[in-house]
């Protein structure tokens, strides 16, 4: 291992930058051009089937089969001309990443001979094996069909490589009796729910708005390794994140990376990526280094929020794919290295309409302004009553080791509004009371009400300790981890957001019974909502040992490990809230929480089995070995009659050695008892408690001493690259 560690670190000498080439001058000249978009579409289509999809798209209308046969034609005579010879449904499956069974366009017609055809039916249905992806016992072995269906309001797109093209169709995944069995089908249904519930809300201030739909911007973090070592350390191959190395001298301490020049290697990579990004519609606006070294970041466009989660799916693929042409590996995992900060994924999310309305951005008048504070104080007040489930949305086992840890926003839900919001909420809690406002009251809280869009022109301050923070015209929810599929936690956001606009619609309107003027009406609700939630808007660090004991003064929870913070998907509230909405059926709640505990405890089980061997295949022989040449030196020096005092040194290094030897063989053999125990577990919740409690906390344990070790042994000697090998790229 030794020798393939410095193979790699020398071949790193040798890397150049890969000369990368646009296929135009500007962006906008080759943008989507691997897309089958609205624009493509209308090239392609007459006018009624066109018309057809775009009502799919914006209302939800189903398309008929006729019309399903013309977009499959003209579908693949785009796809063909443009060098593809094979489709897929492309889909997201419970195992995190998507999923694609290739077939070819290329059929034998009656006569035998070879045909390019592409039928509406394998437009709409595909039939992939249900029972080899995560159902939560939905699906028996024995009961193998699954479906998978178009979803028209993602464009279908040409994915390139080397060897050729494949045309991809974005398509939810149903089990054959009709549960989902993907992250996309809900995701849908919740858009849906959300906008059934917020028509309603907006029509207090316009008539006109027919539509609601959420728009997501996600951040993209990630960290770049050189392929090299990455393939000499089999803990990153195999989870993701170093299990063993000790801190290097210099990390991020300096903070000299974050917004640094981006290494010529990387930026080369950044270029390249970009480049596959555009020609897939995936519109990437930023890139920077991050805090850490090694670390950076993109960031696209606001979207449609389906299409969004669509694109950043396809961008991790994608980058995954680059790296490795500019012998890079990219880590997605949300705490790859100890010691320096995890990486996230920040989702900015806001609501729009069909009239081009901004629902959480302020207007120029009182009147737009309240509805801007009526969608403001209703997310507020969703978070708050569902806050365990917002943090069930963004548990995982990698994201356990990120939260909190003075780098990321803690396991604590809380919601950061700014000093001037939060001084505008206070003023409606103090004005606003159950009794028929006076016209000062009014006028005083119009006034203010007006001012709300010079505030937040100069409220440029953020909190990025928040997981929840208000950031002038959206909520950025930060917690969420980098290697996420991003429709866990929007379809909890847009699913409670929906529960909570009914209710803000059943008290409204009950007021309105009461002959209490509609503005007014809105206001006194509102008010209750301010009040009632007001413990979970914080404005201080969230990282502080303070804020800790503040929450609980305040009842807020604290749930640390993704075993118990699963525990809000499945209880009785959060099962309404699906259930009303339509978004889940139970069947599929209890699925899904099935699935995410067998996730994690698969997770841990990879990772205590790879800290396993490496520390009794890897770490140990190379301990003993150089142990045994020590004692070797000492006895050399003994025996050319030398003093004591001059091989004292070496002797308790060989003694350290071997107290720290001792310890990993014992710790390992404990580890390995107690997953012997934890896998004879039948039930998915106290298995994954056991894994949680009785194997993770032999990891650091283990850890500490290998990282003693790496200390001690002669550097030719270390089987793995090390963190100042691994952190800093050439």
């Amino acid at each position: 291992m030794a020798i393939i560690r410095f193979k790699a670190l020398e071949n790193i000498m040798h890397r150049t930058p890969v000369k990368v080439v646009a296929p135009g001058n500007n962006v906008s000249e080759y943008f989507g051009s691997n897309v089958f978009d609205k624009d493509t579409m209308s090239k392609f289509l007459s006018k009624e089937p066109y018309n057809s999809v775009m009502s799919a798209v914006e209302s939800g209308q189903q398309i008929d089969r006729k019309v399903a046969e013309q977009v499959a034609a003209s579908m693949k005579t785009w796809a063909t001309g443009k060098g593809a010879s094979h489709y897929t449904h492309w889909f997201q499956p419970l195992t995190g990443s998507t999923a694609e069974k290739h077939d070819a366009f290329f059929d034998l017609n009656d006569n035998g001979k070879a045909i390019e055809t592409f039928s509406g039916s394998a437009l709409v249905q595909q039939e992939p094996d249900a029972s080899s992806f995560p159902n939560g016992g939905i699906r028996n072995t024995f009961e193998a069909r699954g479906y998978t269906a178009w979803d028209p309001s993602s464009p279908a797109f040409i994915m390139e490589s080397s060897s050729g093209k494949t045309l991809c169709i974005p398509t939810i995944f149903v089990s054959y009796t009709g549960e989902t069995l993907d992250y996309k089908a809900p995701l849908l249904k919740g858009l849906h729910a959300l906008n059934e519930a917020a028509v309603p809300v907006c029509q207090y201030f316009d008539k006109n708005v027919t539509r609601v739909f959420a728009t997501l911007g996600i951040e993209q973090e990630y960290f770049l390794v050189d392929s090299g070592l990455y393939n000499a350390r089999p803990d990153l191959a195999m989870t993701g994140k170093t299990l063993f190395g000790h801190s290097p001298a210099k990390g991020q301490q300096l903070e000299d990376h974050y917004f640094g020049s981006i290494p010529e290697r990387v930026y080369a990579f950044m270029v390249d990526f970009e480049i596959e990004s555009f020609k897939l519609g995936i519109p990437l606006k930023t890139r920077h280094n991050e805090v850490a070294p090694s670390q950076f970041e993109c960031a696209p466009v606001f979207e449609e929020i389906n299409l969004a989660v669509d694109h950043n799916q396809l961008l991790m693929d994608l980058m995954g794919k680059v790296a490795r042409r500019h012998n890079f590996e990219v880590l997605l995992h949300e705490k790859p290295y100890a010691g320096i900060n995890g990486s996230g994924k920040h989702n900015n999310w806001s609501l729009c309409t069909n009239t081009g309305k901004n629902l959480l951005s302020p207007g120029k008048t009182p009147k737009t302004n309240l509805q801007f504070l009526t969608f403001f104080v209703n997310t507020i007040k969703a978070v708050h009553d569902n806050a365990d489930l917002m943090r069930a949305s963004i548990a995982s086992a990698g994201n356990d080791h990120r939260l909190g840890a003075n780098e990321a926003p803690p396991a604590i839900m809380s919601i950061f509004l700014g000093s001037q919001m939060s001084s505008i909420l206070d003023e409606i809690e103090t004005k606003v009371t159950k009794e028929k406002m006076t016209p000062e009251q009014k006028t005083d809280l119009k006034l203010n009400i007006g001012k709300i869009p010079e505030i937040l022109l100069d409220n440029t301050d953020r909190n990025r300790t928040s997981p929840f923070a208000f950031t002038g015209n959206k909520f950025e929810f930060r917690a969420v981890g980098s290697s996420a599929n991003c429709s866990s936690s929007m379809v909890v956001l847009n699913t409670i957001m929906a529960d909570q606009l009914k209710k803000f619609c059943v008290e409204v309107d009950a007021l309105i019974a009461k002959d209490v003027k509609k503005d007014e009406a809105i206001l006194r609700v509102l008010r209750s909502y301010i009040v009632s939630s007001k413990k979970i808007r914080f404005e201080g660090n969230g990282y502080g040992d303070e804020w800790v004991k503040e929450a609980e003064s305040r009842g807020l929870s604290n749930i640390k490990t993704t075993p118990l913070a699963l525990d809000a998907f499945v209880s009785k509230k959060t099962k309404e809230i699906f259930i009303e909405t339509g978004v889940y059926t139970e069947r599929e709640i209890e699925a899904r929480h099935e699935i995410l505990l067998e996730t994690y405890v698969k997770k841990i089980q990879i990772e205590s089995r790879m800290l396993g061997d490496l520390a009794l295949n890897h770490i140990l022989p190379t301990a003993i070995k150089y142990q045994n040449l020590l004692i070797s030196n000492v006895e050399g020096l003994k025996n050319i009659g030398l003093e004591k005092e001059t091989y004292n040194t070496p002797i308790l290094m060989i003694k350290e050695m071997s107290e720290h030897i001792s310890q990993i063989k014992k710790l390992v053999d404990a580890m390995i008892e107690e997953r012997k125990k934890a896998n004879k577990i039948e039930h998915a919740k106290p298995k994954a408690v056991a894994y949680c409690d009785k194997v993770v906390p032999f990891f650091e344990s283990i850890r500490n001493h290998v990282d003693k070790l790496e200390l001690m042994i002669d550097d030719e000697a270390w089987p793995l690259p090390k963190y100042r090998e691994l952190l800093f790229i050439k």
